[in-house]
């Protein structure tokens, strides 16, 4: 990390609710809209490991959505990893994740919105479902905004209110809460954003449905809320002062050629070489496109520190990887929904399994798991590992503490990561791969693959936390 610091003169806010369905990412993602419609730089967070939410953020800010995980990432690197996004903003909205108080299973208050709010020393902001409620609405904020004196409880947002007469009665009992009310929505004008098993759709599904969608969040905030009093709220946070992460520093490497940002250089024509950040630098193909949407920021940062030549590519529709592609990542995202065109693309999945039989670095998680798999729900897929998967009703979902049972392309044996898994498939394995790493929890046992240079696994990791993963990485990529 840097000696600079976030000033603490940057607003921040924490969008908050007393439970999942209130209402939040329509509020924060419309704020962070109605604030860059007012000539704000705004930069956008979410609590926890969503991927989903973040892509919407971006809509609405035309900045990358960065995710503040305690659990994935540690407390220690909240601070560090909002310094490292809030560069050279007015003003920073942070999501939260399911109610204000709710964290990691059994572990406390850790990976909760509170405890974020608390770390960025930042004002939260109530998001309460009023719809059926009037005077009660004052007990549940009195409560949410004593249980913890350390988090600050600045104002709330009601949400879902059915007319003037609800607004008087649910603006009456408020008087007496203590908690201004600094916006209010009403239930006729909500705006609706399609899901489906694991959440929203992501913005890569639906781009222009997503701009618009995001658009309208943006109006009906700013004509709800009081966007002053909220700037005034995001003004009076906590000073802050801790050194942003680097992606090179952390690396202990040089920083990337100033002529070019960390990140994935524009996609090259299939068929066409790019320049790179360098001599020598390793192409790593980065999996993308509407089927690989989950991927976190990061990760693309510490890769190209590291030393490679980051490219995306989409599997639905590029036959052929990124010219010199020496190493391959498959990010998460909803393969089972696109089966069938990435099983039609049978080149590219033929260029998959050469590089990944060849012995090439491969890392892949969840979705990617499930497209190195033989078939996935009887569509054929790149056949890298004897294993079939396919749907399930039944939801797998948590934080997991994981161990490397064995040396891989990210990891020697012993490696210690915390990761989360979230999904609706189950992978059914052949024979001829040793496992990835040893779960803790739920149950103790094994999971994942490793084989050659592939290492694939249904958990999501945040390399933030473990940066060495990406040298590792990347160094096999130079020598395989």
């Amino acid at each position: 990390m840097t000696s600079s610091s976030v000033p603490s003169s940057v607003p921040r806010l924490v969008v908050a609710a007393p439970s999942s369905g209130s209402g939040k990412t329509t509020v924060a993602t419309g704020l962070m809209a109605a604030f860059a419609a007012r000539g704000l730089a705004v930069s956008p967070h979410k609590v926890g490991p969503d991927y989903i939410d973040p892509g919407y953020h971006a809509l609405a800010t035309g900045r990358v959505g960065r995710n503040l995980d305690a659990y994935l990432c540690g407390p220690e690197l909240v601070g560090p990893l909002f310094a490292h996004g809030a560069r050279g903003c007015d003003i920073a909205v942070v999501e939260g994740v399911m109610g204000l108080y709710d964290g990691a299973a059994g572990e406390g208050e850790l990976a909760s919105t509170a405890q974020v709010a608390k770390v960025l020393r930042a004002p939260v902001v109530l998001v309460v479902d009023a719809s059926s409620q009037s005077r009660s609405v004052a007990a549940l904020v009195h409560g949410f905004a004593s249980w913890d004196p350390e988090v600050r409880v600045g104002g709330v947002i009601l949400n879902k209110v059915a007319s003037d007469r609800h607004e008087e009665l649910l603006r009456d009992a408020m008087d007496s809460a203590g908690v201004p009310v600094l916006g209010v929505l009403r239930r006729a004008a909500q705006v609706e954003t399609p899901s489906r098993h694991l959440g929203l759709v992501p913005v890569a599904e639906r781009q222009t449905a997503a701009v618009q969608a995001v658009a309208a969040m943006g109006a009906q905030v700013a004509d709800g809320c009081d966007l002053q009093a909220l700037l005034a709220l995001a003004r009076g946070a906590g000073a802050l002062s801790c050194a942003a992460w680097d992606a090179a520093e952390v690396l202990g490497a040089a920083s990337p050629d100033p002529r070019r940002s960390a990140g994935p250089r524009p996609r090259t024509p299939v068929g066409q070489a790019g320049a790179g950040p360098g001599r020598g630098a390793p192409v790593v193909a980065v999996a993308g496109g509407p089927a690989f949407t989950f991927s976190y920021a990061e990760h693309t940062e510490l890769l190209t520190a590291a030393g490679a030549d980051v490219v995306p590519f989409d599997p639905l529709h590029d036959e052929r990887l990124p010219d010199g592609t020496s190493g391959l990542v498959i990010g998460g995202g909803f393969p089972e929904v696109y089966a069938e065109g990435l099983s039609a693309n049978e080149p590219l999945r033929k260029a998959v399994a050469d590089l990944a039989l060849g012995g090439a670095p491969v890392a892949a998680e969840c979705a990617g798991l499930l497209y190195l798999c033989r078939e996935l729900d009887g569509q054929p897929m790149c056949g890298v590992l004897d294993a079939t998967a396919r749907m399930s009703e039944r939801l797998t979902l948590g934080y997991r503490d994981a161990v490397a049972v064995g040396d891989s392309v990210l990891a020697v044996a012993g490696t210690r990561m915390r990761g989360h898994e979230f999904h609706r498939t189950v992978v059914e394995p052949g024979a001829g791969a040793a496992p990835a790493w040893g779960v803790r929890a739920p149950v103790r046992r094994v999971e994942g693959f490793v084989q050659r240079g592939v290492h694939a696994s249904y958990l999501h990791t945040h390399w933030a936390a473990e940066p060495g993963v990406a040298r590792r990485f990347v160094e096999r990529c130079r020598t395989s």
